[in-house]
């Protein structure tokens, strides 16, 4: 035992790499005996997190929940989703209702800290527009917009931005704050609010989904914000916030080296060593996360690469055809990016 400690200290000191036994945590082991995983998500936000016309929930954000019940448990429908409003999901969080939280959250330093919360690779880049009728023909950016009703929900970094936006440029408004997003939506399709204010992608969401006629409503060109978004879970579990995080980036990763749920199947038994690590044909990379080591497989299998699943649910396959832009690949002009899968 000395032996191995000597030589563990040894390796440490020296900066050399040693394979150690993954040390599971208290989520981690709990969400396994379980057998299911408690998901947050949206209360329903087309592209992201809502029911589709079969009742199955489906997003980008769903997506996530099931890429990592697939690297759990080999089984991307082991999922309980936990819709829950902008008020409700980071005490769901902090209280253990939930496992994970994957429901279009901006990463801050406030929440990263104060808040207790881990957050996992960014999903989703984004900025915060404003929706109007097209009826308001001289507004042609957010300037425009001086002594607006504005609709807005509460307790969030858009309420946040909001303020600071106007305050910055000296211009007054006024507040319609309403907590659920749908009751929000439908506060401004009546005419409540000259302008709503959310993400840009979550406008185009409602503008497609709520809006009595889509073609009536535009975007604003402005963005007054960077909407960086990620999955989070508790401070206090690395074993739990690994299998999260890599499950992520296995999805980034497979769409750089072109495997998707279509040809993974054929690329068995294949030289490129990236591959085989994600196929788990070259062992280590299930044992040191604590799953078997087909977990990449069986995510990019049942639920698709990164690229598929955007296109899926908010890009061009998608009723929102959102464009790629920052969230293209690393290597295709955007900002997604994966650490080496070694």
């Amino acid at each position: 035992m000395k032996r191995t400690a000597f030589w563990a200290a040894l390796a440490i000191a020296c900066g050399i790499g040693v394979a150690m036994p993954a040390q599971a945590g208290t989520t981690f082991d709990a969400v396994k005996a379980r057998g299911i995983l408690n998901c947050g998500v949206h209360t329903g936000l087309a592209g992201f997190g809502a029911p589709d016309d079969k009742g199955e929930w489906a997003g980008l954000d769903v997506d996530v929940c099931r890429a990592v019940a697939a690297a759990m448990f080999g089984d991307a429908k082991k999922v309980k989703y936990v819709p829950l409003t902008t008020q409700q999901r980071f005490t769901a969080l902090q209280s253990g209702e939930i496992d994970m939280l994957s429901r279009n959250t901006t990463v801050t330093s406030q929440r990263d800290t104060e808040l207790g919360m881990n957050f996992g690779p960014f999903n989703f880049y984004d900025g915060q527009g404003f929706l109007i009728s097209k009826k308001l023909s001289k507004v042609k950016s957010a300037k425009d917009l001086k002594g607006a009703t504005i609709c807005v929900l509460p307790g969030t970094t858009t309420e946040l931005n909001l303020t600071d936006y106007f305050r910055a440029n000296k211009m007054n408004f006024k507040p319609v704050v309403i907590e659920k997003q749908d009751e929000l939506a439908a506060a401004f399709f009546a005419g409540r609010c000259d302008a709503i204010t959310s993400d840009s992608s979550q406008l185009a969401s409602i503008r497609s989904a709520q809006a009595p006629k889509p073609e009536d409503y535009t975007l604003l060109p402005d963005l007054i914000s960077k909407e960086p978004f990620a999955p989070a879970v508790r401070h206090g579990d690395d074993q739990w916030f690994d299998l999260v995080k890599w499950s992520v980036y296995a999805m980034f990763e497979a769409e750089e080296k072109g495997v998707g749920s279509a040809n993974i199947d054929s690329l068995k038994g294949g030289s490129d060593p990236t591959i085989k690590r994600l196929l788990g044909e070259t062992p280590g990379l299930g044992k040191a996360l604590g799953v078997n080591e087909d977990w990449a497989y069986q995510i990019v299998k049942q639920v698709g690469n990164y690229g598929e699943s955007f296109d899926r649910n908010v890009g061009a396959n998608s009723k929102l055809k959102l464009p790629r832009g920052l969230n293209s690949l690393w290597n295709q002009g955007g900002l997604m990016y994966s650490p080496p899968v070694r």
